[in-house]
């Protein structure tokens, strides 16, 4: 029994709750454009996604210590671990927003900030002391990102439990810190990454769903921010013009991102053609587009915009679409495994 638990966990993909990143996404776009029954069901779901990856994940740290470690010290890999400080906060969302349930997602902030702390200065201090080190173009991807996303994950979440709490401007603060965190991460990052992009030869292979995630990020940078505006007392209302100009500029930044990447897979998987497959790493690209939709009905109703609602009307049904799709792949991809 052992040995099949390791056997079956050792290649795990680190990046795995990205799934319950896009499916939690999906599910809260769906509330917010009044289909409540999906919604529902889309959470208990991924609660069931959740809890089974975080077995598989500590089976795989108890099992394959070492290819678990190895993954974390891994330029390339590191990132996805953070996918699971994201899921949380995504999941956390959608217990405070569909079941009104704000004791349960501060448990999933606490628990999420705890693991943010310990995987943030675990990665960037196992990355820096690393003697042999890759070059940029073997290393940096959207996957770095993550780093972001989990970030605004725990601002958004912070901010929609903070009214629950006895210590509402305290969580405030730290959400509005995190927001302002992840913004700088991201414009670190994503230099790096536009480096790459521009001046360094794209083979068709390289360029991965996870490119997505820089879109993504700024999706969720949307949503921590209009939460923060939209929930906002204290020093958050009183920075409230600031973070409504910087929510916009990283939406704007975020819509600019879409057709590039539309038009970088056509080249990819058209041009070029490169074989469309199901990958774990599919689900970075999932997440996004649902976010993008979740993202831009807050931002409508923190700068009271109405004729932006029009973009998620549209939106949601690309973000459906391309989670069925990646679904359908990953049970024909596993039903091709079992029958193996």
């Amino acid at each position: 029994m052992i040995e099949f638990l390791q056997r079956q966990s050792r290649h795990l993909y680190p990046g795995y709750f990205a799934m319950v990143m896009a499916t939690g996404a999906l599910s809260l776009s769906l509330w917010y454009l009044d289909v409540p029954l999906a919604a529902e069901v889309l959470l208990y779901f991924n609660v069931f996604i959740f809890v089974l990856l975080l077995v598989l994940n500590g089976v795989r740290l108890l099992f394959n210590t070492n290819d678990f470690v190895q993954d974390l010290n891994d330029n390339g890999k590191g990132p996805g671990f953070f996918t699971l400080i994201a899921a949380s906060g995504v999941l956390g969302s959608q217990f405070v927003i569909i079941k009104n349930m704000a004791e349960t997602g501060f448990v999933f902030w606490v628990a999420a900030l705890i693991i943010w702390l310990i995987l943030m200065y675990t990665f960037f201090t196992l990355i820096i002391i690393k003697k042999a080190k890759p070059l940029v173009d073997e290393s940096v991807n959207g996957g770095w990102l993550l780093v972001v996303v989990s970030t605004q994950s725990l601002a958004v979440l912070g901010t929609l439990i903070a009214g629950s709490t006895e210590f509402t401007e305290v969580m405030l603060f730290i959400s509005l810190c995190l927001f302002l965190l992840g913004c700088a991460l991201y414009l670190n990052i994503i230099a790096f990454i536009f480096y790459r992009l521009m001046f360094l030869k794209i083979e068709a292979m390289a360029l991965t769903p996870p490119y997505w995630i820089s879109m993504g990020a700024l999706a969720i940078t949307t949503l921590a921010g209009s939460v923060l505006v939209l929930n906002g007392t204290g020093i958050a209302a009183e920075l409230e013009i600031f973070i409504k100009g910087f929510t916009l500029f990283f939406w704007a930044l975020g819509t600019w991102w879409i057709p590039l990447l539309i038009t970088l897979g056509v080249w990819r998987h058209v041009i070029n053609h490169y074989p469309l497959s199901y990958t774990p790493d599919m689900w970075g690209m999932a997440f996004p587009i649902a976010m993008y939709t979740v993202g831009t009905v807050n931002l409508s109703m923190a700068l009271e915009l109405e004729f932006l609602m029009v973009i998620p009307k549209i939106t949601i049904f690309a973000a459906v679409i391309v989670w069925l799709l990646i679904m359908a792949g990953l049970l024909v991809h596993h039903g091709k495994r079992l029958k193996i």
